[in-house]
């Protein structure tokens, strides 16, 4: 069979080339290559959150947030829900939040000096 040719995988979806798979995973971790954006999706990884508590939680300036949350929910890594006059936002799946809390991990491994392990 044709590498290119999508088949289905064990959740329903189309499996795509490797070479597709790559470069959308590529775009993802350059996105979460920018400080503000992973403490918004760490803070995410929580909980949903409106702007306000977004803001306090990554210590960075409201227009900031605001312009990092656009680009997270352009890519499809963030979804939003109105709760009256607020949006509210969320991760769009749980893959994203253990992808962001084992790059905190290698990073506790890193400043810690701690051994790798599996």
């Amino acid at each position: 069979m044709d590498k290119r040719t999508p088949t289905a995988d064990a959740h329903g979806s189309q499996q795509h080339s490797r070479g597709e798979q790559l470069e959308v995973a590529a775009s993802i971790l350059a996105l979460l290559a920018d400080r503000t954006r992973l403490a918004l999706l760490e803070r995410l990884g929580r909980g949903e959150a409106d702007v306000t508590t977004l803001t306090e939680a990554t210590g960075a300036a409201r227009p900031s947030v605001s312009q990092h949350l656009a680009k997270l929910r352009l890519a499809g890594l963030v979804t939003t829900r109105k709760d009256g006059r607020r949006v509210v936002y969320s991760l769009r799946h749980g893959h994203l939040r253990r992808l962001v809390d084992e790059a905190l991990n290698v990073a506790d491994h890193q400043i810690g000096s701690l051994p790798p392990h599996d």
